[in-house]
């Protein structure tokens, strides 16, 4: 029931057109994703689940008030008629809470650290959608400035904070914010950019979580012991890890490749510099991840104790899947 309530209040957002209906869709998802976060009755769990709520109800209620306000002064509630300017900056600041946009940012990481893997997934692919296929039907209402500070503050803010990271997914949550940040900045120019950039976001998002819930590793400690049970297992998340950082020949490189062209292409040079920039501070911290799993191999000592071999009770295509589509795709460019 819920994982198909979660599925209709995404959709029910994707077809409206109609504001009520658009809030209508983002309240049922967020509803309907809360137990799923709170399954496991940890206290951890509860305390993120409350997290989430208090900012998805807060956004919830300022696009309802905006789209009232819009509606009171051009006496339309469709999506296409936002020009009221008070309105639109008010929508965008709401979707920015619900995506985790810097400076609306501080909810991901601490909600991502109460999570399983799995809703943590959900949390940074699926419940995306929504919030930014309304982004994208308002984007050419909203004014471009405020739409490039969100996508630099994003990107910049998701490097720095992943730093000094030692939690797995806290350092995926300031990698998603990033992301996003990379998805925002070229949305007025080039909408289909911030679909592929969402496409393969989601893709190496899959495969970096589904890998991690296969050696159920939560902290940097866990992976240095991950190549001694499964070498290979390592070596690509080594690879997927370099993809979500954006080399090449990965897909990862493809978005920001094609973004930072866009951008040039524009005449904004500055931005499409301080994005590249902002690029590195993220790849540092997965590279500090890879030097984690496959550069500290014996004859060193690794200081974390080495987990029990269990048997895998998770399916492997789905992170097969992710793990090809991830490290392979960079040719459909």
């Amino acid at each position: 029931t819920l994982l198909s309530s979660l599925g209709l209040g995404t959709t029910l957002t994707f077809a409206s057109s109609h504001w009520l209906l658009a809030w209508m869709g983002l309240e049922i998802n967020t509803l309907a994703i809360i137990p799923l976060m709170a399954q496991h009755h940890h206290p951890r769990a509860v305390e993120a689940t409350t997290k989430y709520f208090l900012t998805q109800a807060t956004a919830a209620a300022m696009i309802l008030f905006a789209s009232t306000t819009n509606a009171w002064v051009t006496g339309a509630w469709d999506m296409n008629s936002l020009s009221n300017p008070i309105a639109s900056a008010m929508i965008l600041a709401a979707l920015a809470l619900k995506l985790g946009l810097a400076p609306m940012h501080f909810w991901m990481p601490e909600v991502m650290q109460g999570l399983d893997l799995l809703t943590g997934l959900v949390l940074s692919t699926w419940q995306k959608l929504a919030p930014l296929a309304l982004i994208i039907q308002t984007a050419q209402a909203t004014d471009p400035l405020l739409l490039t500070v969100l996508g630099l503050m994003s990107t910049l803010i998701g490097g720095w904070g992943g730093l000094n990271q030692a939690q797995l997914r806290k350092i995926l949550a300031y990698s998603s914010i990033a992301h996003m940040g990379w998805m925002v900045i070229v949305l007025q120019y080039a909408p289909q950019l911030t679909l592929i950039a969402l496409l393969t976001y989601i893709f190496m998002t899959s495969a970096a979580f589904l890998t991690l819930k296969a050696s159920s590793a939560t902290k940097i400690g866990t992976l240095a012991t991950i190549w001694s049970k499964s070498p290979i297992l390592a070596t690509t998340t080594a690879l997927v890890l370099l993809s979500l950082g954006g080399l090449p020949p990965l897909t990862g490189f493809m978005p920001k490749w094609l973004i930072l062209q866009e951008l040039a292409k524009q005449s904004l040079p500055l931005v499409a510099t301080v994005m590249a920039l902002a690029a590195l501070l993220s790849l540092y911290f997965y590279l500090r991840l890879c030097y984690a799993m496959t550069l500290t191999i014996s004859p060193n000592t690794t200081t974390s104790t080495t987990p029990w071999r269990v048997q895998a009770t998770q399916a492997s295509f789905p992170l097969a899947l992710a793990t090809v589509m991830t490290l392979g795709l960079l040719p459909i460019t």
